[in-house]
This record gives C-alpha cells, sequence and structure tokens, in this order.
C-alpha cells in the first residue's frame, strides 16, 4: 500500500494519523527538538503527535502544545520486562509513522517489532538499518543547528506520508498563554523582592555535567563588566542565578562573589520540578548560560538568551545554536588558535559589551511601546 493510500484509509476509517516522535536523550536536545514538532503540527493539525522521552524530560513534554501524549522510555539499562512492556505499548498505539531524531539499535528496533509502517531517522550508523526512510545529514560536520536537522526530518516524515510542509514555524516555539509569564514575574518579585521595571538579568552558571562552561569567577568577572556598562547607560540590572539539582551550593558562592563586588543578586528559590523551573525563566530578561538545557529552555520561550560554547567541532555555536529569534540571541566561544575546551581564552569584555547593548536596546524598546 502507497503512502497516499495509507492516509486515504485512516481518513475513510475516521482515524487521526498518529505519529511518534523519539528524543529520549538529555534535556537541551528536547527543546532543540520543538521547532520539528510545531513543524508536525503545522503541516497535519489533525494528527495525534505522541513523544517518547525519559522520564526526566516528560514533564517539559506534557507543557509542549505541539504534543498530544507523552510515553516515557524506561531507557537502555531498564530489564527486559520494562522493555516487552514498552514494546506492547507501542504496538496498542497503532502508529502511523515514526519519528527517531537521535537513533539507538534499541529505538530502531523497538519501531521495527512493533510494526510501525513508516519510520524516519537519520543515516548514520548501523540502527538506519531498522527504519525505511533514511535522511543524509552528516551531522558531524556541524554545518548547520540541530533544530534545523531536525526539522528536516519532520519534513521527510511529512513527505513520505503524503502532506505537504507549511512554511517553517517562527519563534516562539514554546508560546505561553497570556498572563503567564506576567505571574511568574509577580511571584518571583514577591519571593525575592525585586523591582517589575528592572531588568532581570538571569545567570545559570551549572553545566549539569553535559557542557564545558566557563568558571564561577569568570562569571562574575562579566556580570561585573556588564553590570558597570549598563549603569553607565542609567539602567540598574537584577542578577536572578539559576541551578540545577546539586548547584545550589555553587550558585550561593557565586552570588557572594556578585555581592562583593556590589550587584543586586539574588538565587532563585527551589522549584517544584523541572516544569516548574522551566516556567521560571520566562520571567527573564536575558538568560545567560553555557550550552545547557535551560539555555535551550529558555529559547524556546523566545527570551534572549547568551551562550558560551567550546571550539569543539561537536559542539560549536552553530550546531547547538538557540532556536529563539536571531536578534535575541548571542553566542560566545575559544578564538581560533586556542584549546578547543579553553573556557578561560573568550574575551569577557567583548562579549559584556554585545550583551549590554543587546539589554540596553530591550529596555529602550519596552520603554517605548
Amino acid at each position: 500500500m502507497t503512502s497516499s493510500s495509507r492516509v486515504a484509509a485512516r481518513h475513510a476509517a475516521n482515524q487521526p494519523p498518529h505519529i511518534l516522535v523519539v528524543r529520549n536523550d538529555k534535556l537541551g536536545d528536547f527543546m532543540l527538538a520543538w521547532p520539528a514538532l510545531a513543524c508536525l503540527k503545522a503541516a497535519a493539525p489533525q494528527a495525534r503527535i505522541s513523544v517518547l522521552v525519559p522520564a526526566y524530560t516528560a514533564p517539559l513534554a506534557r507543557l509542549c502544545p505541539w504534543i498530544d501524549a507523552v510515553i516515557v522510555d524506561p531507557g537502555d539499562a531498564a530489564g527486559k520486562q520494562a522493555q516487552r512492556e514498552l514494546l506492547a505499548q507501542l504496538r496498542s498505539e497503532r502508529f502511523c509513522a515514526m519519528l527517531t531524531l537521535y537513533s539507538t539499535p534499541r529505538i530502531g528496533w523497538l519501531g521495527w517489532r512493533a510494526g510501525i509502517p513508516c519510520r524516519v531517522a537519520p543515516a548514520t550508523k548501523w540502527a538506519q538499518l531498522f527504519y525505511n526512510h533514511r535522511v543524509v545529514q552528516r551531522r558531524s560536520r556541524s554545518d548547520k543547528p540541530e533544530y534545523l536537522y531536525n526539522v528536516e526530518l519532520a519534513e521527510a516524515l511529512l513527505a513520505a506520508q503524503g502532506w505537504q510542509p507549511q512554511a517553517r514555524p517562527a519563534p516562539p516555539y514554546w508560546p505561553l498563554s497570556p498572563g503567564t509569564a506576567a505571574a511568574q514575574r509577580e511571584s518571583i518579585a514577591g519571593a525575592l523582592a525585586l523591582e517589575p521595571s528592572r531588568p532581570w538579568l538571569f545567570l545559570h552558571a551549572g553545566s549539569g555535567g553535559s557542557a564545558v562552561n566557563l568558571s564561577s569567577s569568570q562569571y562574575a568577572e562579566l556580570a561585573a563588566a556588564i553590570d558597570s556598562r549598563l549603569a553607565a547607560d542609567d539602567i540598574r540590572a537584577h542578577w536572578v542565578l539559576t541551578a540545577g539539582p546539586g548547584e545550589e551550593p555553587a550558585a550561593h558562592e557565586l552570588c557572594e562573589m556578585l555581592h562583593d563586588r556590589r550587584l543586586q543578586a539574588k538565587v532563585l528559590p527551589p522549584r517544584t520540578g523541572l516544569a516548574d523551573f522551566a516556567l521560571a525563566l520566562s520571567a527573564a530578561d536575558l538568560f545567560v548560560a553555557g550550552s545547557t538545557g535551560p539555555l535551550h529552555i529558555a529559547a524556546c520561550l523566545n527570551r534572549p538568551t547568551a551562550g558560551f560554547y567550546p571550539a569543539r567541532r561537536s559542539a560549536t555555536a552553530l550546531r547547538w545554536q538557540t532556536c529563539n529569534d536571531a536578534s535575541r540571541r548571542l553566542a560566545f566561544s575559544p578564538p581560533e588558535g586556542a584549546g578547543e575546551s579553553e573556557m578561560s581564552a573568550i574575551d569577557l569584555e567583548v562579549a559584556a559589551t554585545e550583551i549590554s547593548a543587546l539589554v540596553s536596546r530591550r529596555v529602550a524598546a519596552k520603554s517605548a511601546s
């Protein structure tokens, strides 16, 4: 049966098409899948979209407006019984198509065993043998952003199903309901005694163990340089320090370093979970971090971002570019000739000048509106 025949058969049975999207690795990788999910929903609004994700990103998946259902992946280390239960669930969902944004042999095997007729994945490594639609991308060259590679895979699935891709959706890829960001800002202002009229600069110094990042002393130097430039423009900023699990002591230590430099700094109080933490980032006027999950959450919310990246080819600023508007993102890496992870080679004075200019433009635009 051809793809168009399958689509017609589904319509005849009055069954909406059901698509499974797999991104079951790290938080930042999952956030960079949201543009692809938006692409699928724009072209096939009648489709039901389920995602297979690990337990720790599932709370965010349940907030994604492009996702209809969440299936939790027990992971590679789960026992045979958990793997059998996952296979049984995938079979029972009767998916018409599966889009695997990062393929592993276990996931490819599951899709094949589940009998999903259309299976799309990058043409990399031997796991591609389980897929009947393979897309050559050569991601290791890092020629374009990860989220665009994901969008191209989504468009390949749409073509395989006989659906016409629409114009690619634009940021924000996580549009919030009216009043959500204002409510977050009001709540944080009350908890930390912040002045709502001032710009709030969020700084996330942690890395989650997955990214090369600036040191705490470098972040303190950067924040002081930004603050002095903003003060010269009569802009008084609040610094809000965020932290992941286990990173709270380092955030408090950095906060003391900022106090020593006479900056107005507070640590964001502990949140009730990942979803609550993510929503809090909507209150930021700027989010500063390494190439970590929180940076990509802020970008999905289309908050202005300043990211710090190593020069490693697999982790470049282009490959892991944030998916917010181009006018709202800055990226900094070690200069050519420096070691690929030599973050101390980044010129923090140049970074401070560019970041403070972005904040000043945002303040001026807000004042004019």
